[in-house]
């Protein structure tokens, strides 16, 4: 069957989007060229240009995707467990183990800052895991698990807590570093709850 317009655009998006987010990766935003990508794709740049204004607006698109599969394991990881407290737990594990990913360091958390501008990356951040902490956070609130508070500040705290604890351990050559991350982390959270459930 033949392909239609629609589905040979969709098609080459996506071979775009694959070749660039590997080529990011490893080498990082600012080593890697549009003929880079194109050349691996076996693609011209007039084609790139169909699909992406430039090589920021593509890169912005290997960020949603990354941070979208990111969201897609602390879901899951939340999800086998029908206690409210241990979904929380469950998925801010499941955030630092993932974020762990050399690859995932450095388009979500290195370069992402820097190429897409603070604002526009917080903005994809909590459109991604910042809102199921956020909604895990009110949840346990509203059962009495957290001492009532505001929430946003609460979500921002633990949020920044883990990006810069997954940008600490990108730096690590200690194995056991990641398991001690995750450690801390637990006894942080176990801080939250109220003191009458502790």
């Amino acid at each position: 069957m033949r392909r239609t317009k629609a589905q040979q655009r969709q098609d080459t998006t996506h071979a775009l989007v694959t070749e660039a987010r590997t080529l990011f990766a490893r080498h990082g935003y600012a080593a890697v060229s549009l003929a880079d990508i194109v050349d691996g794709v076996g693609l011209t740049k007039g084609a790139l240009y169909h699909h992406f204004d430039n090589k920021a607006a593509l890169f912005h698109a290997v960020v949603e995707q990354v941070q979208s599969e990111v969201a897609a394991r602390v879901v899951a990881a939340a999800e086998t467990s029908d206690d409210p407290w241990l979904r929380l737990t469950a998925g801010c594990e499941a955030f630092l183990r993932a974020s762990a990913d050399p690859d995932v360091q450095q388009i979500m958390l290195v370069d992402g800052p820097a190429i897409l501008r603070w604002h526009e990356w917080r903005t994809m951040d909590e459109a991604a895991s910042g809102q199921h902490l956020s909604e895990a956070l009110a949840e346990l609130i509203e059962q009495g698990t957290i001492p009532e508070q505001p929430i946003a500040p609460l979500t921002h705290l633990l949020s920044g807590a883990m990006n810069e604890a997954a940008l600490w351990l990108a730096q690590s050559t200690r194995p056991r570093d990641l398991d001690d991350t995750i450690v801390a982390l637990s006894r942080l959270l176990d801080s939250l709850r109220h003191p009458k459930l502790t």
